[in-house]
């Protein structure tokens, strides 16, 4: 095996040899949000066991999050019709999971021919229907994923109760408008009713399955698996898709009905596209504030600032709200010296001369990280007046400055003193103002738009 510059726990490397049991032969970090990496192990008799190796540095206590639940998930799903990675080992010690490296590639967008991207669409979607229908006894998994919920609203808000308990220390002195509003529609409008409780992927769609041809070799990303409505891996689909474009949404969830059973609504995939947002982005919002950030920070502030918009849009669609962008700062006369000369040296001087694809992205991370640092120092003023104009139109004081703008605009949330229509439009032209900000951040994900729904 080359040598491979790594920082993995030590002793971590000589426990997946062991599974071979073999010599690692190739060892490589997979260019991935989160830290995964690409494991050979060959074996005496010249046999290769080809793993991919996830491991989670700071496993947090009970929750509901997890890598080990992810392993679990896949332990028991090995022997049902939704196919899934193989767990070659789990590690208590380094809370790492080796799994099989399934062929495959995970690019449903990268897709040219519209006609074999719905038919694996559509055989994603047969997959999804065959989860839900499990029987959920035979699993096993209620050690792993805890109790099932016992109405529509624990099965609607158990996820979302689950991450605001595991963030509280860091929501605690950070308080958002946008996911403050969220959590509180996301109660008010529950629903009332559920077909069954089913084990859902809990982020489930385009770019966490694998494909081979025109069928689906496994689904993956398990970690945020857990019982509850069937629906909501629909919503997540349409979050995934948001984030992949994958040809469109139009009639795959009625193939879904046909092939399970389960009655398909418009109203529940609206609502649960916004409950996927909401608890996914509280994370979300907590890695962009956390200094050191093993992962890409650049592809964080992505997520946040484009997510924070379709948050909007979904909240106004599912409220038949009309929103729309305000005017954004002039930048006519942009002349930025300093910019110019970091991106000029990241990109020509240094990007030639690294070789490794994680160390290429990390000098892409980089390259952003610079242009919205230059962008945030030039027009952060600026769009923040314009939010705090807009709150004090609508609270009918004017705040002396931002901060106490959001403070006042919070409590008027959590004291419900504001109608949806208004409050929704003004959050809509914050997270637009804030998407054009880190816009070298958003552009990463360029376009994005929510699909058509039935």
């Amino acid at each position: 095996m080359t040598e491979t510059v790594h920082d993995l726990p030590e002793g971590l490397l000589s426990w997946v040899a062991d599974l071979g049991p073999g010599q690692i032969s190739r060892l490589e970090r997979h260019v991935a949000r989160r830290e995964a990496w690409v494991v050979d192990v060959t074996r005496s008799d010249g046999g290769i066991l080809e793993g991919f190796l996830r491991l989670d540095r700071q496993p947090a206590a009970a929750s509901n999050v997890s890598l080990r639940r992810e392993a679990a998930i896949c332990r028991a799903l090995t022997a049902t019709d939704v196919p899934v990675p193989a767990l070659l080992g789990w590690s208590e010690t380094y809370h790492a999971a080796l799994f099989s490296r399934v062929p495959g590639s995970a690019d449903l967008p990268g897709v040219t021919d519209p006609q074999r991207q719905r038919q694996i669409m559509e055989d994603f979607i047969a997959a999804i229907a065959r989860l839900h229908c499990l029987d959920i006894d035979a699993l096993a998994l209620d050690a792993d994923l805890g109790p099932r919920p016992t109405t529509p609203q624990q099965a609607a808000l158990g996820d979302l109760d689950a991450q605001l308990h595991n963030f509280a220390a860091f929501l605690q002195d950070y308080q958002d408008p946008l996911l403050s509003y969220g959590a509180a529609w996301l109660r008010r409008f529950a629903p009332a009713s559920v077909a069954r409780i089913s084990l859902v992927q809990g982020d489930t769609g385009p770019v966490n399955f694998l494909f081979s041809g025109n069928r689906v070799s496994a689904v993956v990303d398990w970690e945020w698996g857990h019982w509850g409505d069937p629906m909501e891996d629909l919503g997540n689909i349409c979050v995934r898709e948001f984030w992949n474009p994958s040809g469109g949404l139009t009639g795959l969830f009625e193939r879904y009905e046909s092939l399970s059973g389960i009655p398909y609504t418009r109203a529940a995939a609206q609502y649960y596209r916004i409950q996927q947002n909401v608890r996914g982005m509280i994370p979300i919002h907590a890695a962009c504030h956390q200094p050191g950030l093993r992962e890409s920070l650049a592809w964080y502030l992505s997520y946040r600032y484009v997510g924070d918009r379709s948050t909007c849009e979904a909240l106004a669609d599912a409220m038949g709200i009309a929103v729309e962008p305000p005017a954004m700062p002039d930048t006519a006369a942009d002349t930025s010296v300093l910019l110019s000369a970091a991106s000029s040296t990241l990109q020509r001087d240094v990007l030639p001369a690294v070789t490794t694809p994680f160390a290429r992205s990390r000098v892409a991370d980089a390259c952003v990280l610079v242009a919205c640092a230059e962008r945030e120092q030039r027009y952060a003023d600026a769009v923040r007046a314009a939010c705090c104009e807009d709150i004090g139109r609508l609270l009918g004081t004017r705040p002396k400055h931002y901060a106490q703008a959001l403070t006042r605009l919070l409590t008027a949330i959590h004291e419900g003193q504001l109608a949806d229509e208004p409050l929704i439009q003004l959050l809509a032209r914050k997270a637009y103002r804030e998407e054009w900000l880190y816009q070298p951040a958003a552009a990463l994900y360029p376009n994005r738009r929510w699909a058509v729904l039935d």
